[in-house]
């Protein structure tokens, strides 16, 4: 998004954070926006924003080793039978590096537009997942929804992680902590501090409580983006906290101002706390 959304910006971007040892590289996504910009949108309705799997594909051929985060997909304005081919894709592209996040959404403006259930989204994303899981895992995929269902199909290829690429749900609601813990091998908060992610932490135990977690997905992994120009100090108020990964928002708009962002965060954070 933003700088990133020029090419050459994105891959020199994506390079020198693997060199500064980061372990990811994130994306987002909005369709559209809301124009004017109206409360909850995130950004004005002229940031440029790619589609994150066609940027995500772009930093397979890219990169080496970071993982290929979306964060997030929302996955009730998606077809969730090409959504798993593409995914999928990427993950054979990038040799098993794709990290799927996923949220429901909240812009009722752009589900409008896209002609997808606003009201419905919830539901819709659990079905969702469980149709993309049944064709990313069963050796005859089949699945039958209230909104979406197939059977005498097949797609190949599958996933090159199995059993399939990690799911880390995002969002900070009740069935959002819930669906995490059903679903997810991690959970993804955006902009919260550590007095909510301390919050969120209670609420995920709770949901423990009510779902019942599949056994092989083992400890669910925290993943935080705190606001922008975390120190050390700061970093530490996480890990302390139990959060694995925090994905860095910078504020620079242009390509020297990223780079320098990624030197200056991958000295005094990622080597410092590693």
């Amino acid at each position: 998004m933003g700088p990133c959304a020029d090419p050459e910006t994105s891959a020199a971007v994506a390079r020198a954070a693997e060199d500064a040892g980061f372990d990811s590289l994130w994306t987002a996504e909005h369709v559209v926006l809301p124009d004017p910009q109206v409360p909850p949108s995130p950004v004005g309705p002229r940031e440029r924003l790619l589609d994150p799997l066609a940027s995500l594909a772009f930093l397979a051929g890219q990169t080496r080793t970071a993982t290929l985060a979306t964060g997030i997909v929302i996955l009730p304005q998606r077809n969730p039978v090409v959504l798993a081919k593409n995914l999928a894709s990427i993950d054979v592209l990038s040799k098993g590096r794709l990290a799927f996040g996923v949220g429901a959404g909240y812009l009722e403006p752009e589900f409008r537009a896209i002609g997808a259930d606003y009201e419905g989204r919830g539901a819709r994303t659990d079905e969702y997942l469980e149709a993309i899981l049944a064709l990313w895992t069963e050796e005859q995929p089949s699945y039958a929804g209230e909104t979406v269902s197939f059977s005498g199909i097949d797609a190949h290829p599958r996933p090159v992680q199995t059993p399939h690429p990690p799911i880390l749900v995002g969002g900070t609601s009740a069935p959002a902590l819930r669906r995490a813990q059903r679903f997810g091998a991690g959970w993804y908060g955006f902009l919260r501090t550590p007095e909510a992610t301390a919050e969120d932490l209670a609420g995920l135990a709770r949901a423990a409580d009510a779902v019942s977690r599949p056994a092989a997905l083992g400890r669910l992994e925290i993943t935080v983006t705190p606001a922008p120009g975390i120190d050390a100090e700061g970093a530490a108020r996480y890990r302390d906290l139990g959060v694995d990964r925090l994905v860095l928002l910078p504020l620079a708009r242009d390509r020297d101002g990223l780079l320098a962002f990624v030197d200056a965060a991958g000295e005094s954070l990622v080597r410092k706390l590693a």
